[in-house]
């Protein structure tokens, strides 16, 4: 069994910080995280990519968002923000196409707190 060719050579590495004490592993820079990374691994899992690609949400999605996740359902949610429980999954789907709009999907609701802490909307501090 012989595996198949690659399309396209890898990009060398572009800098690699040195290490400042023995315990830690140095920080690699790729000049093309996509071309390094495992097939099917997002890239800010593969290679804590910086910029990531953050939707461009409203602070009224962003309230809701986080009065939803930190709400047991959606009626708990609307309750504390005075709209309906329909409101509030109308805008969770919203956010839910912007986040798959950006190749980021969130399906769950813990996807939708990991993309929270991801793009600085909460922090753990706060949980």
């Amino acid at each position: 069994m012989t595996a198949a060719p690659m399309t396209a050579a890898p990009k060398p590495l572009t800098q690699v910080e040195p290490m400042s004490a023995p315990s830690q592993t140095p920080v690699v820079s790729l000049s093309s995280p996509a071309q390094h990374r495992p097939a099917g691994v997002p890239p800010f899992f593969a290679t804590g990519d910086p910029t990531l690609v953050r939707p461009a949400l409203s602070s009224r999605e962003v309230e809701v968002l986080l009065a939803w996740l930190a709400s047991e359902s959606k009626e708990d949610a609307a309750a504390r923000l005075f709209i309906s429980a329909s409101t509030v999954s109308t805008h969770i789907s919203r956010i839910r196409a912007k986040y798959g709009a950006v190749r980021r999907s969130a399906p769950t609701k813990a996807h939708l707190l990991a993309r929270a802490l991801q793009d600085g909307y909460t922090t753990l501090d706060v949980w």
